[in-house]
């Protein structure tokens, strides 16, 4: 037995694995980008069988297909839809720009299983890729896989972590600390309102992305080539979104302008800017838990995170802030995944944007990481840090700024020569401020009540 079968293309003859799916095509593209051995991503590979099936269907109901090679077709996506897909899908991600290897691969094997069902073959090219092009197919997969992602991953995982927020918010709203500007005391706030303001953060990141899905549920398919729709029939647009539809749930439509569809990535470009919002956001809330988190004796111990491995092969009984670190990680990824795509997306060149695949990728991989580290940020940081009562209570006693409250009583002036005659001494505000002839310590300790300057109240 050999190790190798002998497949054939427009091109000519090409060895091809004995047991691979996949053909001439898509070994030419094996063979001709060694570049990272990193393959399209699965989410990519399941949108691009989706959308095989769904123009299988839709050829059939316009008598482009005969019924049973329709059926076979569907039926062949369907396996491997419920398969190990990778095996069979081998090509780089950097590969043509158009991601014509990506759309023969699926085509090849497509073809490979539907030809074995019907006992008859099954063409690659006039049947599986009927009234498609990969100029059309290939940028529909990109907009259907975000869509499926972010709908099932991405704001389910956003909701529970805003969830998680608002509900460690309420547990903790009895705890007041030392606020911040510049990284320096400021006026006390509420736990509360700090998780608060993460909560809205999370919250507006979701709002817009969830704003970019009617645009990411536009689809490309029907404009072929280069957007004429030359070989596809004139209802086969309508008819594949309608068919997607039932397979995925969602409400995906025809574009409104096949050209800017095929010739520009603008929409994934947009959607790839509120993934870079989310990132952003993640961000601060990550750094201001390590903040919060810092010591346990020489930082600000304001809470403490759960201890979730040791943190260092030298120093024993170190615990570090493993989990915002990660998400700081996923932020930063994000950010250089959207530079990417941005680049990528100027490469719109008259009737086709030639960087798809990369983009495809990059903007696959932000939704994965952002879904899973956020609720990794929700479970493991947010719902199980404990609050350091003590540490918080002692800063807030040594707070100078506190005197801000005296403002409306003793000026300004004044009362900045209070904050830094405490600063200078080492004492509590209030202590100084007795030595105001004008303040009683009853009125004092009212004015400076830090529960009270936080104007608090869920």
């Amino acid at each position: 037995m050999t190790d190798s079968r002998i497949e054939r293309d427009s091109m000519g003859e090409l060895q091809v694995p004995a047991s691979a799916l996949y053909g001439a095509q898509t070994q030419r593209a094996v063979n001709n980008f060694p570049v990272s051995g990193q393959r399209m991503p699965r989410p990519f590979i399941r949108a691009l069988l989706l959308a095989k099936a769904a123009a299988a269907r839709a050829n059939v109901s316009l008598e482009q297909l005969d019924a049973e090679t329709g059926a076979a077709i569907v039926a062949a996506c369907e396996e491997l839809l419920a398969g190990d897909l990778q095996q069979h899908f081998p090509v780089d991600v950097f590969q043509i720009g158009s991601g014509t290897s990506s759309n023969m691969n699926a085509n090849e094997v497509v073809a490979t299983l539907a030809s074995r069902r019907l006992g008859q073959p099954v063409n690659a090219n006039d049947q599986v890729n009927c009234g498609q092009s990969s100029n059309d197919i290939i940028p529909s997969t990109i907009h259907i896989s975000a869509a499926l992602e972010i709908h099932q991953h991405l704001l389910p995982a956003l909701e529970h972590l805003h969830a998680t927020l608002e509900k460690k918010g309420k547990a903790v709203h009895q705890h007041v600390k030392t606020g911040r500007t510049h990284l320096m005391d400021a006026m006390p706030v509420r736990l509360s309102q700090v998780l608060g303001g993460w909560a809205q953060q999370v919250r507006q990141a979701s709002q817009g992305i969830e704003a970019q899905l009617p645009a990411l549920q536009q689809l490309a398919q029907g404009g072929t080539a280069v957007g004429t729709g030359v070989n596809a029939h004139p209802q086969f647009s309508a008819r594949f979104c309608e068919e997607l539809n039932g397979l995925t749930g969602l409400v995906f439509r025809p574009g409104d302008d096949f050209f800017a569809l095929i010739g520009a990535q603008d929409i994934a470009v947009a959607a790839s800017g509120q993934l870079k919002a989310l990132a952003v956001a993640l961000m601060k809330i990550a750094n201001d838990l390590r903040w919060m988190n810092s010591g346990p004796l020489a930082g600000l111990a304001e809470i403490e995170l759960e201890a979730l491995q040791p943190g260092s092969s030298i120093m024993p009984g170190k615990v570090n802030p493993v989990i915002p670190e990660a998400t700081a990680m996923v932020a930063a990824q994000v950010m250089g995944n959207d530079t990417t795509i941005a680049v990528a997306g100027q490469s719109g060149n008259f009737e086709l944007n030639v960087m798809l695949p990369v983009i495809a990728d990059n903007l696959l991989h932000s939704i994965h990481l952002l879904a899973n580290v956020s609720r990794l940020l929700a479970d493991k940081a947010i719902a199980t840090f404990k609050v350091n009562e003590a540490s918080l209570r002692e800063a807030l006693s040594r707070n100078p700024i506190l005197v801000t409250a005296l403002n409306p009583i003793i000026g300004y002036q004044k009362a900045a020569e209070i904050a830094k005659q405490a600063y200078r001494e080492g004492r509590p505000i209030i202590d100084v401020a007795l030595e105001n002839p004008d303040l009683d310590r009853a009125r004092l300790e009212q004015l400076l009540d830090p529960e009270k300057l936080t104007a608090g109240g869920l």
